[in-house]
């Protein structure tokens, strides 16, 4: 299949590493030009040459801490000066710690608020501009599918993350008379330094290997193991491409059958 993605360009938040980076890769394997974001710029250009290296597409570094109230502005200017205008969007700011209700104080849900609810709203509202005058556009939201099963010691996640639902299918249906798409990827458990560091917090607590907790995780998923990150970036460049053109509103669960429920 043709996903009409030769020539279109993304900007691609937290995409040094893990489910961004395997996002933005797949997305210069279709011929999309991509801006790559990240907080620490050296990870960032570092991340920009191995994808050009992989790929041969074009990709810019777009460094900035999107949690930051100030960045997402000038991030997308900045992107968007680079690529020549912008089509698709990724925001994506990987997660909250880990942790249990008690352990969080006001402070650390503001962090969460900023990280993992207003990143999404502030890229959102300054890419709108540049959306408008595309033939294309496409917003995809990183979310997680512990917005439908919630995931033990993960409150700040598993609550703030609903908020960004919410905001995706609004946007969706408020701005899908000007052609502009909105859709929620919810991955499953997936091999990324995020999941790494996840198992590390949790075989504190329990006492066991890392390798113990990850092997216990992977048998709550009916297909018996975690994800590649490419299986997760396969069907997040669908759905941002063109020929997903009669999709919107969608929060998509790929999560190798973890969620139980059947909604």
């Amino acid at each position: 299949m043709d996903l009409r993605l030769k020539g279109l360009r993304a900007l691609v938040a937290g995409s040094t590493r893990g489910l961004g980076y395997a996002i933005a890769l797949g997305l210069a394997r279709e011929g999309a030009a991509v801006a790559l974001n990240g907080r620490d710029p050296q990870k960032v250009s570092a991340a920009v040459q191995k994808l050009v290296q992989e790929t041969g597409a074009q990709a810019y570094a777009a460094p900035g801490d999107v949690s930051d109230p100030a960045v997402p502005e000038t991030l997308v200017a900045a992107a968007a000066a680079a690529l020549g205008g912008l089509d698709l969007l990724v925001t994506n700011a990987g997660g909250p710690p880990a942790g249990r209700f008690e352990a969080f104080d006001d402070a650390a849900w503001q962090r969460a608020i900023d990280f993992s609810l207003m990143s999404h709203v502030r890229l959102i509202r300054a890419a709108l501009p540049y959306l408008r005058q595309s033939q294309a556009a496409s917003v995809l939201t990183l979310t997680s599918y512990s917005v439908k099963q919630p995931i033990p010691n993960l409150v700040l996640s598993n609550s703030v993350r609903l908020a960004t639902i919410g905001l995706t299918k609004s946007l969706a249906l408020e701005l899908g008379a000007e052609g502009i798409r909105f859709n929620s990827l919810l991955p499953g458990w997936t091999e990324t330094e995020r999941v790494a560091e996840l198992m590390s917090a949790r075989a504190q607590i329990s006492g066991l290997s890392v390798e113990e907790e990850i092997a216990r995780q992977a048998r709550d998923a009916s297909l018996g193991r975690l994800a590649q990150p490419e299986e997760i970036a396969n069907p997040a460049v669908f759905l941002l491409s063109p020929a997903a053109s009669y999709i919107t509103g969608v929060m998509l669960s790929v999560d190798g059958g973890s969620y139980k429920g059947t909604l």
